[in-house]
C-alpha cells in the first residue's frame, strides 16, 4: 500500500513503488516531455538512480531539499506523473511536476500545482512557494499564472533556455 501525501479532486499524490518503474522511465526519456523542460535525455542507469532515490521519499519534507512523489488517478495504480518540492538557488521551496504525454490537456497540471500549493501552505506551514519554468513551455506558464506571480526571468545555463520564476507568498494576518 502506497503512503499518500495528499489528494486532489481526481488524483492521489504518494510515494512511488517498484511497480512505477516503466512509467517513470517514460517520464524521463520521452522527447515530447524533455523538449519543454528542456532537458537532455538521461541514460537508463541515470534514470534508475533517480528512480531509486525517489522511492519512499518522506512525506515530512520541511528539512528535505528535494522530495518527489508519484501522481495517480484516484483508485488507479498506474503512475501518470511525478510532482514534488525542490529547493531553488535562493533556498526557497519550488513546485515541480511532470506528466506523461498521454495525460496532457486534462487539467491535471493545474490540479497538481494547486494541490502542491495547498499542501505547502496548509500542511508544511510554508509562507512562500516558487516555481521555475522554461518560457517556451506555454502550458506550464498558463498553469503557473493561475496561482503565482511572475517574479524574474533568467537564462538557465544548465538547460540552455530562458526560465521565468514565479512566486506566491502568504501575507501575515493583521490583528
Amino acid at each position: 500500500m502506497k503512503t499518500i501525501v495528499f489528494y486532489t479532486k481526481r488524483l492521489s499524490i504518494g510515494q512511488m513503488s517498484l511497480e512505477d518503474k516503466a512509467q517513470f522511465i517514460e517520464l524521463l526519456s520521452d522527447p515530447k516531455i524533455l523538449k519543454l523542460i528542456p532537458q537532455k535525455a538521461f541514460k537508463l542507469d541515470e534514470i534508475m538512480l533517480k528512480f531509486n532515490s525517489f522511492l519512499n521519499n518522506p512525506i515530512n519534507v520541511k528539512d528535505s531539499p528535494k522530495s518527489i512523489w508519484g501522481v495517480y488517478e484516484l483508485h488507479k495504480k498506474e503512475l501518470i506523473g511525478i510532482c514534488g518540492l525542490l529547493t531553488n538557488d535562493e533556498k526557497d521551496r519550488e513546485l515541480a511536476y511532470r506528466l506523461r504525454h498521454k495525460y496532457w490537456n486534462k487539467g491535471y497540471g493545474s490540479e497538481i500545482a494547486k494541490g502542491l500549493i495547498d499542501f505547502s501552505f496548509e500542511t508544511l506551514s510554508l509562507t512562500k512557494i516558487t516555481a521555475d519554468v522554461n518560457v517556451e513551455n506555454t502550458a506550464s506558464v498558463k498553469i503557473l499564472e493561475k496561482y503565482l506571480v511572475p517574479y524574474s526571468e533568467f537564462y538557465n545555463e544548465k538547460d540552455k533556455c530562458t526560465d521565468r520564476r514565479y512566486v506566491l507568498e502568504l501575507k501575515a494576518k493583521v490583528l
